[in-house]
């Protein structure tokens, strides 16, 4: 009987090439545990020893079945299995994949671009939440449920990685505000949808008698008021659902602010600790377009990268046609030099969405941002203590709360943090500030805040593949873009 075999017959039996395999695998898994600086993890290596050398737990019984169907599926299993738990390892420690979803970064990245991200880069977070199917972010397509097991949660642990983020890295990190969704309705986010229901509940004279309006007790009402709207009517907004840091959405921008910084933006001018950021290359505004009479074909909008989601139609006077268009400054020069272009004036900045924080009006908008502060909005850093205020308290709410754990509320002007007055936090991670490229057309930190240490994901190194949906697939592959370098700027 081949379970009665000694431990040495079985080592002998052992062919040279499986020995080859296992000392490769076994190298891979001692390197990966010094890594990951936890020696546990050296107790599953028996089990490991076991699958390619003693084979004492019948791995392969279905390789002896007599049925042939059994033989075929649990070899389909098999290989299904194995290459499973390989990507599994590869995504959580190396590295994955990434499409681009929207335009917040174009010319720089374009929608339909497919990245392959590195984690290596800022070093791989240990997977938070272990449980979940390696090739969903977090829902099943089709059926509509969670991908993830929301138990066991690990507390977060990054491995050392090569470097820190650098300014104007383009990082993919998990979407800090999408730690509670409404299924149905994911954009604008929770947090959003429900301040701005409770705020209109609020002024149709439901709520507290007397709550000025704007103060902490306020907000902190319409945003009760939304959640109870929200949770009441799930046949519009769906079942209320929360993900864990590393199951929440992908998203992809460029670091502008780095911890400790000081960040304002005056008429779209960015000023870090005083001093303006260069632009990126590719950077976009919006602008109006118009021509005399002549619609703008086709063929130019595509020489000019266009998409046709861009090409926005305004109403002209006089039979003019007027375009509201994304476009960077070569953009610019391009559709001046048109004949048939009467102007290309930059859109002035009109706020849909309330920029952050969202229950805290300070007067600013995407163009002009913390401008009245005098040095601008502190970017939270690390063992750094804040002297907190009413007035600044709305800033660092989320962070304080949601990010960083902590029972946080003000009475009658006094802060509770944990159940104890104080006017003072000290921050336990590093934060960011990410912002897109098309500056008026990018949902980033100046509508959703900071981005905290423990979602980033990491860095794209290239463009694996990329198609124009306009075209597609087979006309629309970009085949120039093939390996492209996904960070130019650097």
């Amino acid at each position: 009987m081949e379970n009665n075999r000694s431990f040495k017959d079985r080592i002998n039996a052992v062919k040279k090439t499986r020995w080859i395999r296992f000392a490769f695998v076994s190298l891979i898994f001692f390197l990966w545990v010094v890594w990951l600086g936890n020696y546990w993890v050296l107790l599953v290596y028996p089990l490991l020893f076991d699958i390619y050398i003693t084979l004492y737990i019948p791995w392969n019984w279905w390789k002896k079945s007599k049925s042939k169907a059994v033989r075929t599926t649990m070899s389909w299993v098999d290989s299904i299995v194995y290459a499973l738990v390989l990507v599994y390892f590869i995504f959580a420690f190396v590295g994955q994949n990434y499409k681009i979803p929207s335009s917040s970064l174009e010319k720089t990245l374009l929608v339909g671009d497919y990245l392959w991200v590195n984690k290596v880069c800022y070093g791989p977070r240990v997977p938070q939440t272990p449980l979940h199917f390696p090739l969903c972010q977090n829902t099943f397509p089709i059926i509509n449920t969670k991908s993830y097991f929301d138990k066991p949660q690990l507390e977060y642990h990054r491995l050392e990685g090569l470097r820190d983020i650098e300014r104007n890295d383009i990082v993919v990190f998990n979407f800090p505000a999408g730690d509670t969704i409404a299924f149905n309705v994911q954009n604008p986010d929770y947090y959003t949808i429900c301040y701005k229901i409770g705020e209109s509940i609020m002024k149709q004279g439901v709520g507290v008698p007397g709550m000025e309006e704007g103060s902490y007790e306020y907000s902190q009402q319409c945003l009760s008021l939304g959640r109870s709207y929200v949770k009441g009517n799930p046949q519009e907004f769906g079942d209320i659902i929360y993900r864990p840091v590393d199951r929440r959405e992908n998203y992809v921008k460029r670091a502008i602010g780095l911890p400790g910084d000081y960040l304002k933006i005056i008429d779209n001018i960015i000023y870090m600790n005083g001093k303006p950021l260069e632009e990126p290359e590719n950077v976009q505004y919006n602008y109006f377009i118009q021509t005399d009479s002549t619609q703008i074909p086709d063929e130019v909008w595509e020489e000019a990268g266009i998409s046709i989601a861009d090409r926005g139609v305004v109403q002209g006077v006089d039979n003019s046609f007027v375009y509201a268009v994304p476009l960077t400054y070569e953009a610019v020069k391009f559709f001046k030099s048109l004949k048939y272009v009467v102007s290309v004036d930059r859109i002035p900045a009109e706020e849909q969405l309330p920029v952050y924080p969202v229950f805290k009006d300070y007067g600013w908008t995407r163009a002009d941002y913390a401008d009245n502060l005098d040095k601008g909005i502190f970017i939270p850093k690390k063992g750094v203590t804040l002297k907190l205020t009413a007035y600044n308290l709305p800033i660092y709410e989320r962070v304080i709360k949601n990010y960083e754990g902590n029972d946080l509320h003000m009475e009658n002007g006094r802060i509770f943090i944990n159940g104890k007055e104080t006017d003072r936090y000290t921050f336990k991670m590093d934060y960011y500030w990410m912002m897109g490229d098309n500056r008026d057309c990018s949902a980033d930190s100046r509508y959703w805040g900071f981005v905290p240490e423990d979602h980033i994901v990491g860095t794209p190194m290239f463009v694996i593949m990329s198609i124009d949906a306009d075209k597609g697939f087979f006309k629309g592959f970009r085949w120039n873009r093939v390996l492209k370098d996904a960070n130019p700027d650097k």
